[in-house]
């Protein structure tokens, strides 16, 4: 649920599953940041589109290091993950930040979703198994404000030829054209498949094909 397994980590059980929250918590078991204490660049680059002081929904936010770094900006943000695991870490690393950051213990694929409450919802390496990830994605479009903004990278289809990260099933991969089928009746501002290079901690390293969207929710949507 959370940034994507690498089934060769160490302290992953391989008798669970990544949609298991023991997985991940097993992931995160270090005190180490599994991918990093520093947010993401496609974050950090589409953080112009913000309001100030904006209310923020981070969806599988992990160790806190995108929700954290939101906080450190001004606004008001709720992580929502399933691993208890990283949202221990995700708390303890706004602490030492000096900022606020509400979590939630929660499975977004069967979570009572709030309707129209955010400034944004953002979803940074979500993958989730194939049959709910349009839902997923549809709540969160539904969990922003008309106007609202929703962020999406997830990897593509072409990761799996760079083996840094991600799913190994090619149905948990995110080609453009099933995002925009997902968000087909919000205004998508931006949406590309790429190949970027990732430094986020151990976990992500090297080239990695991603895909990006950016979408604002409309008064139809």
């Amino acid at each position: 649920m959370t940034e994507n397994p690498m089934p060769d980590t160490p302290n992953a059980n391989p008798e669970t599953s990544p949609a298991d929250p023991a997985f991940w918590d097993a992931k995160y078991g270090d005190a180490a940041f599994l991918y990093g204490t520093r947010p993401n660049a496609f974050l950090t680059g589409q953080a112009w589109r913000l309001p100030p002081s904006a209310r923020i929904l981070m969806v599988g936010d992990g160790e806190g290091r995108n929700g954290v770094w939101l906080a450190e900006q001004g606004h008001r943000v709720v992580s929502v993950d399933f691993s208890p695991r990283a949202l221990q870490k995700a708390t303890r690393l706004a602490l030492d930040r000096g900022v606020r950051l509400t979590t939630i213990c929660a499975d977004v694929t069967d979570w009572d979703w709030p309707e129209a409450a955010y400034d944004a919802a953002i979803a940074i390496f979500l993958h989730v198994r194939p049959e709910v990830r349009r839902p997923v994605h549809r709540c969160m479009l539904h969990a922003v404000r008309p106007g609202g903004l929703v962020l999406v990278e997830s990897f593509a289809p072409d990761q799996l030829r760079y083996g840094t990260g991600g799913p190994k099933d090619p149905d948990m991969l995110h080609p453009a054209d099933a995002l925009a089928a997902d968000f087909t009746d919000a205004d998508i501002l931006e949406l590309e498949e790429s190949v970027v290079t990732l430094g986020e901690g151990p976990g992500h390293q090297g080239p990695a094909a991603v895909t990006h969207l950016a979408a604002r929710r409309t008064d139809k949507a």
